[in-house]
């Protein structure tokens, strides 16, 4: 079977690999898309994520959508052919995290294309059978692989309780920002800020529900927020960037006894803030763990929402050309916001 693995930093290679069959409970999915993640882009770029490196090769894509080949041992229920997500994260089921309802951060979590475990940049994987989800008729299999980063961000407002008319600010377009800003109008969120530096996205942004968009490079989007607010602040900050400098800007944009999340994942191990601004105003700061079972609501969104959600995706690219694709969403050269591989 194909195998894509990356094997040195910014360098896939395509590969031949023995093709398994099904254990017992396990089904064998043919892979027919994958969204690229951001977390990703980082084992790409830096070969790492914060302060877990990685050994090469590894197997990235974790956003996955595919056919159902055969069912192994004990396994009924299936219709070969059939469409299917794919669920990354195996969970144990036994730890106290588990049995409390906190699955993902389950305390012996597996997360396909977290290294050791290979992600789905290759033809055919076995998955538990709990772990392959139908995909509504409605949703076509190439905009169905954003029920994983989608399921996050459910997850993540989840925890910041939005409330009808709520301000909110996200910082960075990339496709979890999109998503997120697309989701809190749907929540029925106030007035929507969105800061990012690229200028296709920031148009994208006002597509998927931003009312303001605001280029970090050429004004201070804290000033203009604090400005635009009566120096109150948003209730909610969200920032899906963590670039320099984002995460206390998030924090200084939110108004007092407000919300921040934080959806992205920072390059660095550590990341310096004020810590004053946020006891003097006791903001709450929620952090983000990939999704808890999120999955079902995230499926609803995309079947209730297609032509919203589909915009999103404006890159399809084979696995021949995952190079190339990377280094589009690094660069931000050719307007990429969401590249899907087809495998």
């Amino acid at each position: 079977m194909l195998v894509s693995e990356l094997y040195e930093p910014r360098r896939f290679r395509v590969l031949d690999a023995e093709r398994v069959p099904p254990g017992p409970g396990e089904i064998q999915v043919r892979v027919r898309h994958v969204g690229i993640c951001g977390s990703d882009l980082h084992y790409y770029a830096e070969g790492s994520i914060g302060d877990v490196i990685i050994n090469y090769p590894v197997v990235l894509g974790h956003e996955p959508t595919g056919e159902i080949v055969e069912a192994g041992p004990g396994v009924t229920g299936v219709t070969t052919g059939a469409r299917a997500l794919l669920e990354p994260a195996l969970y144990c089921y036994h730890c106290e995290h588990c049995h409390s309802g906190h699955h993902n951060v389950c305390s012996n979590i597996r997360f396909l294309s977290s290294p050791p475990d290979p992600g789905f940049f290759r033809e055919f994987v076995n998955l538990p059978a709990h772990n392959v989800l139908p995909i509504p008729d409605a949703v076509d299999s190439d905009t169905a692989t954003l029920f994983e980063p989608l399921a996050v961000v459910v997850h993540s407002l989840g925890m910041a309780k939005i409330q009808l008319g709520e301000t909110a600010v996200v910082f960075g377009a990339g496709p979890i920002g999109l998503l997120t800003i697309a989701s809190l109008r749907i929540s029925g969120a106030g007035r929507i800020w969105c800061v990012e530096p690229r200028k296709n996205r920031r148009e994208l942004a006002l597509k998927m529900g931003a009312d303001v968009v605001i280029d970090p490079t050429q004004v201070d989007p804290v000033k203009q927020i604090m400005a635009e607010t009566g120096k109150r602040g948003v209730d909610c900050g969200f920032d899906c960037a963590t670039k320099p400098g984002t995460i206390q800007q998030t924090f200084d944009a939110t108004r007092s006894a407000g919300r921040c999340v934080i959806t992205g994942i920072p390059s660095e191990p550590v990341i310096p803030i004020n810590f004053h601004v946020l006891r003097r105003k006791e903001t709450v700061i929620y952090n983000v763990r990939r999704s808890n079972h999120e999955t079902p609501a995230a499926v609803d969104l995309l079947k209730a929402n297609p032509k919203l959600f589909a915009q999103l995706i404006t890159h399809r690219m084979g696995v021949d050309d995952l190079n190339a694709a990377f280094d589009m969403l690094e660069t931000g050269d050719g307007g990429a916001a969401k590249i899907v591989i087809q495998i």
